[in-house]
Formats: C-alpha cells, sequence, structure tokens
C-alpha cells in the first residue's frame, strides 16, 4: 500500500488553488489574463494509476470587457495584439494601456517602461511648430456665364476692368498672413483671365486663363504659378492656383471651396491618440502633425508568451517571434482613447473552481489519512 496517489493528488490540488487564487487577486488588475491548470494522470507498469500530476497552466487571451476612463491617456486594444514596452533594456509585451507622460515627452507606464512605436521610444516632442508657407492655393467657384465681355485692360483699382473678386488669406516663410485677391474677368465668351494681388500689390506673374466648354466645365485647364516679391525679411512667395472643378454657369458667383497649406507658427497644446495608433500633436496655430505611431504585436501562439509580472509578457521560443504592425490593419485590432482592459477574469466561475479545488484537496487529504487508518489496522494484526 503506498500514498502517492494521494500525495499526487494533494500537490495538484494544491497547485490548482494556486492558479485560482491567483486569477482571484487579480480579477481587478487592467489587461490581466486568467490561467487555468491541466491534469494528466500517471501511470507506471501495472493497470493500477500512480496518481495524478499537473500537465500546465495555459493561459487564457480572450479580451476582457473594455471599460471608460475618459482618461485620454488609457488605452486599450478592442481586438487582437499586444503593446510593446522596453522596460530595462528588454521588450516587453502588454496588454494594460494606462500610461502617463513624462517631462520628457514619452509615453509610460506605471512601472517606467516605455511605449514603443515604429521608431523606438514613443517621445512627444515640445518644440512648436514652424511657420509653413503658402505653396499651393486650391479654389472651387462658379463664374457667371451671364457676365459681360471686359475689353479693358486689368486694373485692381478700377472694378470696372474685372467681373468678380474675392479675397483670402495666404502666409509667408515667417508665418506672416497677407489679404490675396483673385480677380476673375470674363474676356470673351467662354473666356476668363484671373489676375492675382498680395496686399494690393499685383503680381508681375502672367494672368492665369480659362476656357470653358458649352457645357460650363474647365476646358483643357491647366493650373499656374503667381509671384509675389517679399520686402519684410520673408522669402519671396510663390504659389500654384489651381482651379479645377470651378464652373461657368447661368448662375451668381460663388465659392464652393477655398484651401491654402500655409500656416503661421504654433506651439503644442495638446495631443491625441488615433485608432490606428498616430500619436497627432494639436498645435496653437490650429494645425495638427503625426508625431509618433504606436505599432502593436501579435504571437502565432500566444499562450507560449512567459508571463514576467507588472502586467507583461516576453516572448519564448513557444510564442514565436513577434509579428509587429499597424492597429486596425490585418489581424491588429484598433486601438481605444480613454478606455481600459479589464481583466477577463470571470470572478463568478473563480469562486466556484476555488470551492472544487477545496473540497479536490480535502477528499485527497481524506485519501492520505483512510490509508493511514488501514495501513495502522494492518500493522496491528501482525503483532
Amino acid at each position: 500500500m503506498g500514498f502517492s496517489q494521494a500525495l499526487s493528488g494533494l500537490n495538484a490540488a494544491s497547485s490548482n488553488l494556486n492558479v485560482v487564487s491567483n486569477n482571484i487577486a487579480n480579477s481587478q488588475t487592467v489587461g490581466f489574463k486568467s490561467s487555468t491548470t491541466q491534469f494528466a494522470d500517471v501511470y507506471a507498469s501495472s493497470r493500477v494509476g500512480l496518481g495524478v500530476q499537473v500537465a500546465g497552466v495555459v493561459q487564457n487571451f480572450t479580451s476582457g470587457n473594455l471599460e471608460t476612463t475618459d482618461r485620454s491617456l488609457d488605452l486599450a486594444i478592442s481586438g487582437s495584439g499586444f503593446f510593446r514596452f522596453e522596460q530595462a533594456g528588454q521588450v516587453v509585451y502588454s496588454r494594460n494601456g494606462q500610461l502617463t507622460l513624462t517631462p520628457e515627452g514619452y509615453l509610460q507606464n506605471a512601472q517606467g517602461a516605455r511605449l514603443l512605436g515604429s521608431n523606438g521610444a514613443i517621445q512627444i516632442p515640445a518644440d512648436g511648430l514652424q511657420a509653413q508657407p503658402t505653396t499651393e492655393f486650391d479654389a472651387t467657384l462658379n463664374l457667371d456665364s451671364g457676365s459681360d465681355v471686359i475689353t479693358a485692360a486689368f486694373d485692381a483699382t478700377d472694378e470696372n476692368t474685372y467681373s468678380y473678386a474675392n479675397t483670402a488669406t495666404v502666409f509667408d516663410s515667417l508665418g506672416n498672413s497677407h489679404e490675396l485677391t483673385l480677380y476673375f474677368t470674363k474676356t470673351g465668351t467662354n473666356e476668363w483671365a484671373v489676375n492675382a494681388a498680395l496686399d494690393g500689390a499685383v503680381s508681375a506673374s502672367a494672368a492665369q486663363a480659362l476656357e470653358f466648354t458649352t457645357s460650363g466645365l474647365l476646358d483643357g485647364y491647366t493650373p499656374t504659378s503667381f509671384d509675389f516679391a517679399m520686402t519684410n525679411g520673408a522669402a519671396d512667395i510663390s504659389f500654384e492656383l489651381d482651379l479645377t472643378g470651378s464652373t461657368q454657369f447661368g448662375n451668381d458667383f460663388e465659392v464652393s471651396s477655398l484651401d491654402q497649406d500655409g500656416y503661421t507658427a504654433g506651439s503644442l497644446v495638446g495631443f491625441t491618440i488615433e485608432e490606428n495608433g498616430n500619436v497627432v500633436g494639436n498645435y496653437s496655430n490650429e494645425q495638427s502633425l503625426v508625431v509618433g505611431q504606436i505599432q502593436l504585436a501579435t504571437f502565432r501562439s500566444p499562450e507560449g508568451l512567459q508571463p514576467v509580472g507588472d502586467n507583461a509578457w516576453v516572448e519564448t521560443a513557444a510564442s514565436g517571434q513577434p509579428l509587429v504592425g499597424t492597429a486596425g490593419s490585418g489581424q491588429f485590432g484598433s486601438l481605444e482613447s480613454g478606455v481600459v482592459e479589464a481583466s477577463n477574469v470571470d470572478l463568478t466561475k473563480e469562486l466556484v473552481n476555488l470551492i472544487i479545488a477545496q473540497r479536490n484537496f480535502q477528499a485527497n487529504a481524506q485519501s492520505v489519512s483512510t490509508q493511514s487508518e488501514v495501513l495502522e489496522q494492518a500493522v496491528n494484526l501482525g503483532r
């Protein structure tokens, strides 16, 4: 008579209790993944088993519920993937996206691990956005086909020498704003000329010619450039005027769109994180610029990842090497800002598992006690 079966049951039940207890302890840990104990029976040459052993502890990587925090630096992955962090010179993987911004501009978690992007650790630059001179000017408008043909030479100071004028703002290389006026003159049937003036000074560039079909659409149009000499220390302004999509119908003059690519200098006032992982800086000049991109990782066998604590895992031979990519593409989940992923522990289920594990432990303990009593009786009979 041996005690090996009951002792193996006690050891296995004890291991199971540890796993269940760890799940319960981390039921409120953001990004935590529960585990399950797997058992296997033990046999030698005889038909009577030698007990049980723990075959392994399998991690459950199903997603937890997403909970709103309204904190912009709380991130969660909706779908598959892991955040990549650099911690103590090692790349670790996590589902916990609770981040803070360091004085140096790095995004890091509570353990000091820095969030990684496509170019290493993500750092939000503190520098402002320098001015951008206008190099492209796009406008779409309707020119009134009923306008009279004007044969007089163009003169910006004489409204009788043009059919319609419209003003907009452009910027020089120092970020100074200037008033741009476009003058449209009907020069013939379905023919127009466009002149431009900056702060009242007419461009020396040739007027842009426009021709329209009998249907009122531009015919054979090619955008041209306007140049203006600057005297305020900025570089000369030169931009391409693109009027693609403009029409000549029997309606009033009307501008339907107006856009130019210049802007004044601006300072960083905040940043947002988009679903694809782009970290977008927002500046005081109402401009936005992508300053970094969060990249996610997936594994062929995430169950093979080795937990190292602090809500993190490291890759192993069993997990395979990470596949790194952009959030929201392929098999990678999208990013959600202002939310966190709760632990996937089902507390009710774990409490039931705890009762079962406890009964299993007690039953094996009873088996040891019973075998001890039987052995004692056998010894007494032999006296």
